[in-house]
């Protein structure tokens, strides 16, 4: 398998998690007990804003899905780059890699198993292309 395909594998991948993600809005299910009116209801001021801990949830979910939107875009224009311009970028695509092999910590540390196998598959995906391309270039 070449380093080209094992970027739009991880890209496909990423973008597969992000879609998961944005699908699961709300982020909660009535049936786990959770009382989303109080977060939701539970106003405070912010530097001149008015806001509620639900404003703050929905906010971070939604920068999630966009900054995941970001990574397949930027795994795929990674495939796309001939050997020498990989050369270059080298220490962005390791720092991609990076990212993904500490989102899967966190994975493991807060979620469940279907953030924990994409976000670890999605993670050897970006280390054996950033390797494999670090090694041909």
């Amino acid at each position: 398998m070449t380093t080209r395909v094992i970027y739009r594998i991880a890209a496909v991948l990423i973008l597969l998690f992000d879609l998961g993600h944005t699908a699961g809005y709300p982020w909660s299910d009535p049936s786990w007990g959770v009382d989303l009116g109080t977060i939701q209801s539970s106003h405070f001021k912010v530097l001149g804003f008015t806001r509620t801990y639900w404003n703050f949830y929905v906010g971070f979910g939604l920068f999630v899905s966009v900054f995941l939107l970001l990574a397949a875009i930027f795994a795929w224009q990674l495939s796309s780059l001939p050997a020498e311009t990989l050369r270059l970028v080298r220490s962005s695509a390791w720092a991609l890699s990076v990212c993904f092999a500490a989102v899967t910590v966190l994975s493991w540390m807060y979620f469940f198993t279907i953030p924990i196998v994409f976000s670890g598959v999605i993670t050897v995906c970006l280390i054996v292309a950033t390797w494999r391309s670090a090694r041909t270039a």
